[in-house]
This record gives structure tokens, sequence and C-alpha cells, in this order.
């Protein structure tokens, strides 16, 4: 009886606090709907796919992760850019050799992928929270992977978290 009674209890506080407080932690309140345009790719170095990936993939965050309507007309929120740069640079050079077939040694070394996106955030509804911003992130990987596991792997990795960056400082308003 006295565990019965305390289940009750605990079913009646977890409602009285989630009707005090939103788990979402999401800042946007009154915002219906959202406009995400797509993200050309300007970067010196063009990956031919990263636009459109990095479009779709930033399109399909704010539309599966929070309660925001997609529309093309008069949006209470904004979402543009673009792709500023796309650069592959070397890192560092390991004292780690290999030996090749031919009997000689290569040092291993590595690259960095850096990806940087310029946004432009327009609130309609509360025009203080608005910014302009550019939003960068990196992956360091052995100078041995192909173009192709590059873009399939690391290309991926950095846009994920660019796109978790952009997201948090507009959903959670961190």
């Amino acid at each position: 009886m006295n565990q019965l009674k305390n289940l009750f209890l605990l079913i009646i506080s977890v409602g009285f606090l989630n009707s005090c407080y939103s788990f979402t932690g999401s800042s946007l309140t009154d915002e219906k709907t959202v406009q995400i345009n797509e993200f050309p790719n300007n970067a010196a170095l063009v990956n031919p796919t990263l636009a459109q990936q990095f479009s779709t993939d930033i399109q399909n965050r704010f539309l599966q992760r929070t309660t925001l309507k997609g529309t093309k007309q008069n949006p209470d929120i904004l979402i543009e850019g673009e792709i500023t740069d796309y650069s592959i640079s070397p890192t560092t050079i390991s004292s780690t050799t290999q030996q090749t077939s031919a009997g000689g040694t290569i040092q291993e070394s590595q690259n960095k992928l850096t990806i940087t996106v310029k946004v432009r955030y327009e609130n309609k509804l509360h025009p203080e929270l608005s910014f302009d911003k550019n939003f960068s992130d990196e992956a360091v990987f052995n100078s041995n992977l192909s173009q192709s596991q590059i873009e399939t792997s690391q290309v991926k990795l950095v846009t994920d978290r660019i796109i978790n960056k952009i997201f948090n400082d507009i959903v959670a308003n961190w």
C-alpha cells in the first residue's frame, strides 16, 4: 500500500514538473515556420556535392528535430548562407614509417579538412535573436585516404558538427 502511495506521488510530481518546465530546451516558443535556403559553395576549392548535401542535411535537422514547419512564404525564421571555405592541408608528419614493396620507407602523415559556413539567421518574431555568424570545424585524417573516402567520411563528420553548432545557436540559444 505504501509503495502504491509513493508511486502515485511520483506520477503527480512528474506531471507537475512537466507542466512547469519544457524538457525540449528549445528557445523557439512562438515560431511556427522556417525557410532554409540553399547554401551555395563559394569556397576556392569546390567539392561538387557539398552544397546540395549540406543544404539537405541542415533542412532535415530543423524539420525533424523541431516542431517548425517548412515554408517558402513569410517564414517566422529564415536561415541562409554560403560555404566560404573548403580546404585540405597537411598538418603533421609522423615518426612512424612504413616499408614499401620496393624496399623504401614512407613516413606517415596527416591532413586536415576545414569547412567554414557563413550563416545569416533572421528571426522575424524576435529580431534581437537574429545573427550573421561564421561556423567552422575540422577533421584530421591519415593522408592515405582517397578523395572519395574523404568525401564520404570526413566531410560528413565536419558538416554534421557545423550543423550541430548552428542548430544549438538557433534552437537552444546557447
